[in-house]
């Protein structure tokens, strides 16, 4: 019987583990769990025998890929994919997907509710300010970047966009402004939503430089990866300029010297949470067990990313 494994560090919701659960059974294929686990060789006995999983932010490290010796599709269970080691997967024949879109509206609703609270500064009682008339620039303009521009137009925010990966006419097609170089984007907008994928032409590329472009009173807002963010170059600039701001779902590694420092102008989720919602849960984990089942059924791969 074919073998399905949910394994998950942070726990799926309930209703979404039932959803799975109904997906794959309703294939005729057994479903497996490992949550909540804190030792990797757990994840290691688990992947033995399964010829499917699902993923959330776990590492699927060659390590782990070797050991899944009847292993032919693993699914993350979001956009982000860089926790899989693809080139393992690729080297045994192995199916990689994401599941894009599913976790869109819930990270764009953390966007607007973590500039919300740094607006009205964290909700200590002293005067803040309104989102109304601010502007908006959305950094890479895919799915949850389209849900930020649609929540903000809602807050009376002008939204721009920078993404040279998406037609110009398309963007103007939700009633958003296109700026033609992604320096125009920041020297023009009061926030910026940060959206692209760390990879090598990305990783540090949110420079001093380019961040000093920013208005006075500029907020970068990164619900993307740590790993676009140059750490040493963020940290100057909030010494240099008394007016930025940083926000994340995901604390860079220089938290600590950016809390010693700069209280009232950051504020990071205890951990990696733009997902985290039961509803995003759902949607990318259906998606998922349904992608599983499509491929092994049908070779479908649509969303492979290897």
């Amino acid at each position: 019987m074919t073998k399905v494994l949910i394994a998950t560090e942070k726990p799926f919701a309930p209703a979404a583990v039932n959803g799975i659960r109904e997906v794959v059974e309703g294939a005729g294929y057994e479903l497996a769990l490992l949550e909540s686990y804190t030792d990797k060789a757990d994840l290691l006995a688990a992947v033995a025998d399964v010829d499917a999983m699902i993923i959330r932010s776990d590492k699927a490290t060659r390590e782990v890929i070797e050991a899944a010796k009847n292993l032919k599709v693993i699914v993350r269970a979001g956009a982000g994919y860089d926790n899989i080691d693809l080139e393992a997967c690729t080297e045994k024949g192995i199916v990689a997907m994401n599941t894009p879109g599913q976790n869109s509206n819930a990270v764009a609703e953390l966007v607007l509710g973590m500039m919300v609270f740094l607006a009205r500064n964290g909700y200590n009682g002293k005067a803040g300010v309104e989102l109304r008339g601010k502007k908006i620039g959305i950094h890479a303009y895919g799915n949850v970047g389209r849900y930020v521009g649609e929540i903000a137009k809602g807050f009376g925010m002008e939204v721009y966009a920078f993404d040279p990966f998406v037609a110009k006419e398309a963007i103007e097609a939700d009633g958003v402004k296109v700026v033609e170089s992604v320096e125009e984007l920041y020297s023009t907008c009061n926030y910026i939503s940060l959206h692209i994928p760390a990879n090598d032409k990305t990783k540090k590329s949110i420079n001093y430089d380019l961040l000093n472009k920013m208005p006075e009173g500029g907020i970068l807002v990164n619900t993307a990866r740590k790993e676009v963010i140059d750490e040493e170059g963020l940290i100057k600039l909030m010494e240099d300029r008394k007016d930025f701001a940083y926000i994340s779902d995901i604390a860079p590694d220089c938290k600590d010297e950016i809390a010693a420092k700069f209280e009232g102008r950051f504020f990071f989720t205890p951990k990696k949470m733009g997902a985290q919602t039961a509803e995003a849960n759902i949607n990318a984990g259906i998606a998922g067990a349904n992608q599983i089942v499509n491929c092994i059924e049908k070779g479908d791969t649509t969303y492979k990313v290897n």
